[in-house]
Formats: structure tokens, C-alpha cells, sequence
């Protein structure tokens, strides 16, 4: 049974950081594209970053580039999402996910991620 379980979340001030965990568990994720979605209240989910857990190839949201970074821990079947420069517009559950490998452009795409976390509350205070 795969499961993927965040952990980080949290409530900081404008310009603060956090970095997000996915531990990841129940199958083999070496053909896979870990990804981090957010959906904040009234609004429908939205890509946030993702990377290749084999090849380590990063996607991110031009929303985030420059502030937010994707990595990933194979011993540890754990990827990261840390957040820097944090901006009240960034409030929102975050949510990992797991998918077979794909292009530039659906790796973007929740369809393409099969397995979902619970996620985490990420609060920007202005």
C-alpha cells in the first residue's frame, strides 16, 4: 500500500521559510515524478514543483522559481519541498504526489499523480 505522508507545515511570517517532508513508502519509486501541489481555500489545486526521482530533473511554477526548491532523498525515499521568501499569497494545503514519469508539460497536471498525501497547512502571515 503506498502512502506518502508531509510533514512541515506551519504558520510564518511573510519573508520566513519552511521546508516541507514527503516520506514516501509501499512500492519501488524509481520510474516515478514525485510532485508538490497547493489548493488554497476556494481555489482549485495547483502545481507547485516536481522532480524525477531517478534523474533528479526539477519542474517548478513560475510562481516559485527562485524561491521555492524541490529535492529528494533516495535513502530515505523522502522528498523535500523548502520554501524560502515566503508571501501571504503562498497560504495553502500543500499536498505531495507520486505518478509515473511524464512530459514537461503533464507532470504539471494532477492527473497525472496517482498517489496523494493528506497534506499540510502552510499559513503566511502578512
Amino acid at each position: 500500500q503506498v502512502q506518502l505522508v508531509e510533514s512541515g507545515g506551519g504558520l510564518v511570517q511573510a519573508g520566513g521559510s519552511l521546508r516541507l517532508s514527503c516520506a514516501a513508502s509501499g512500492r519501488t519509486f524509481s520510474n516515478y515524478v514525485m510532485g508538490w501541489f497547493r489548493q488554497a481555500p476556494g481555489k482549485e489545486r495547483e502545481f507547485v514543483a516536481a522532480i524525477t526521482w531517478s534523474g533528479g530533473s526539477t519542474f517548478y511554477a513560475d510562481s516559485v522559481k527562485g524561491r521555492f526548491t524541490i529535492s529528494r532523498d533516495g535513502g530515505k525515499d523522502t522528498v523535500y519541498l523548502q520554501l524560502n521568501s515566503l508571501r501571504p499569497d503562498d497560504t495553502a494545503v500543500y499536498y505531495c504526489a507520486a505518478g509515473p514519469q511524464g512530459t514537461i508539460v503533464s507532470v504539471r497536471t494532477t492527473r497525472k499523480y496517482d498517489y496523494w498525501g493528506q497534506g499540510t497547512q502552510v499559513t503566511v502571515s502578512s
